[in-house]
């Protein structure tokens, strides 16, 4: 995962600006991964919270696709950065819709990239409300 990600003026393009020595995956493929992650968040995060240093909630959307979506982008992310750990648990949003959080858990030696993930989520989110 990259951290320190710029966002142009569209808000949804984010491009890397640091990438952790523990990263796999290929230098070209990094911005298409970031995309990804910004397109998922853009369309489906309900509410961003952060529990810790180490530890980040996402409430997604209950819609089968969107966990599919999410499962499958952090299978990927777990390969090539492996010290991520991301758990699925079913969730509310008020009383009556159904909703899925995302538990984000890093090591404290990776917490910036924690943090890189935490503040594309919360940029493309408040780039994608109401003009």
């Amino acid at each position: 995962m990259v951290v320190g990600m710029d966002i142009t003026d569209t808000g949804r393009t984010p491009g890397p600006s640091f990438v952790p020595d523990a990263c796999t995956l290929p230098t070209a493929e990094q911005p298409l991964r970031v995309t990804e992650f910004a397109d998922m968040f853009a369309t489906a995060v309900h509410r961003i919270v952060r529990t810790s240093a180490t530890e980040l909630h996402l409430i997604l959307d209950g819609y089968p696709a969107t966990e599919a979506t999410a499962r499958e982008l952090a299978a990927r992310e777990t390969d090539c950065c492996s010290f991520f750990t991301f758990t699925f648990h079913p969730a509310r949003v008020g009383h009556a819709v159904r909703a899925l959080e995302v538990t984000v858990t890093v090591p404290a030696a990776h917490v910036a990239v924690l943090d890189g993930l935490q503040h594309l989520a919360e940029t493309v989110v408040k780039g994608s409300g109401p003009a």
